[in-house]
């Protein structure tokens, strides 16, 4: 049914998310993928108990079942598809959701909860609450039938989330959250310059840099430094920022003119204690519309990015080949772990920074955006989520509680029957 009404969510995510057509079209497959990965996974999880082995006599099963009623909380950055994701999820492991969509794109989350009520869905099994984050917090964090969250947004309203369910006097209930990242890519000087041109500009531009896993900071080796971001701000001035509804477009507008204008304040701020490389040129046909122009700035020290910029800003710092160390040691301490970058044609290279990082995912001579359901499985570590990993095989059984039933059958008469009923 998604896939028949794809026109329909297109414009939708266009019109009230400002999304380019190549990201609504992108967006409306991944939703699909969720709703066809997710019922694959609940019939080969929860078809039934699974037997473990016991004593001679014992009949032992191991069931999965929902917990109750789940409030999902989704971003304004994927509408469709993260909201899908995790309502379907639920849904697959036998909750009731309650959904939340993020206040600038409740249109897409409401075409979307009719058309599962169209397919079946019961109404009390499915609810949506368009309200703010807090007015919203305050009555289901606290409400005894809660029974888990998963949401997914900055690491500041997961933190929020975690200190309201910890202060719940009720049961403790499961948090599922994803957030951000000062996602990061290493390019050394073997790399292929073309490759990572484009692999940089896809991961930091494309979607206005509205993307939890977008590239923030790039770390050049001094070597090819000069003539890497040489071909970078060339390849800028290619970029045609404009009218998400154009075909022509690579970049559109930001979600509101109050994110614009902290991004702004961010690239002020930058202008005093960085280097201004390139920034996009942009004029009267931006008037309209809270368009950011892309900007690439070259920091003295990766310390002076200190939390996530969510726009079209790409920050990036040298690195001799001797501090190498140092380099992973600032991608540790920053405490992020969603996404990383590695250019090189070294095996040695990016197996060394895998095994000295903790990322969620780690993109290896490609970009670092576009994860795909089921391939590679989403979610980061420390202050970038808790995991199971989104579209991975471990994601429903989080929504899930295991129960376990024991028979003595040896005090029964009906020892074979219930034996053959176990199996």
């Amino acid at each position: 049914m998604l896939e028949a009404k794809r026109t329909e969510f297109y414009e939708l995510l266009v019109r009230e998310a400002g999304k380019t057509l190549p990201d609504a079209i992108a967006e409306v497959r991944e939703a699909v993928d969720f709703c066809r990965y997710y019922g694959v996974l609940a019939r080969a999880q929860f078809a039934g108990a699974a037997r473990l082995a016991g004593p001679t006599g014992e009949l032992n099963e191991l069931s999965l079942h929902g917990r109750g009623v789940f409030a999902c909380i989704s971003p304004w950055n994927f509408p469709l598809a993260i909201f899908a994701g995790q309502v379907v999820a639920a849904l697959a492991a036998g909750n009731s959701v309650v959904a939340k969509p993020a206040e600038p794109t409740p249109l897409i989350a409401a075409r979307f909860i009719r058309l599962l009520h169209e397919a079946g869905v019961p109404p009390n099994v499915l609810q949506l609450v368009p309200a703010s984050g807090r007015t919203f917090g305050e009555v289901a964090f606290a409400h005894p039938a809660l029974a888990g969250v998963a949401m997914t947004g900055s690491t500041a309203t997961a933190l929020t989330i975690n200190r309201a369910l910890a202060a719940r006097s009720g049961a403790i209930v499961p948090l599922i959250a994803e957030t951000g990242g000062l996602n990061t890519m290493i390019v050394d000087s073997t790399a292929l310059p073309e490759q990572v041109i484009d692999d940089v500009v896809s991961s930091a531009f494309m979607s206005a840099g509205q993307r939890c896993s977008a590239l923030r900071l790039l770390f050049l080796q001094e070597d090819v430094a000069d003539t890497m971001l040489e071909m970078l701000a060339g390849a800028m001035d290619e970029l045609i920022i404009g009218d998400p509804a154009d075909l022509r477009t690579d970049v559109g507008p930001v979600i509101t003119p109050a994110a614009a204008e902290g991004l702004m304040r961010h690239v002020a701020k930058m202008r005093d204690e960085a280097r201004i490389i390139k920034a996009c040129r942009l004029d009267d046909s931006h008037s309209q519309g809270s368009f950011v122009s892309p900007h690439l700035i070259e920091l003295k020290g990766a310390a002076q990015l200190t939390r996530e910029e969510f726009g079209p800003i790409l920050h990036v710092v040298r690195y001799r080949a001797s501090d190498i160390q140092d380099v992973l040691a600032s991608i540790r301490s920053s405490n992020y772990g969603l996404t990383l970058g590695v250019q090189t044609r070294l095996e040695s290279f990016w197996r060394e920074i895998f095994a000295n990082t903790a990322i969620g995912n780690t993109y290896v001579n490609r970009n670092m955006i576009g994860a795909v359901v089921g391939v590679q499985p989403f979610g980061g570590t420390g202050l970038s989520g808790t995991g199971p990993k989104a579209g991975g095989p471990h994601y429903l059984v989080r929504f899930a509680s295991e129960r376990t039933l024991t028979v003595n059958t040896t005090a029964t008469g009906g020892n074979a029957a219930l034996l053959n009923q176990g199996s």
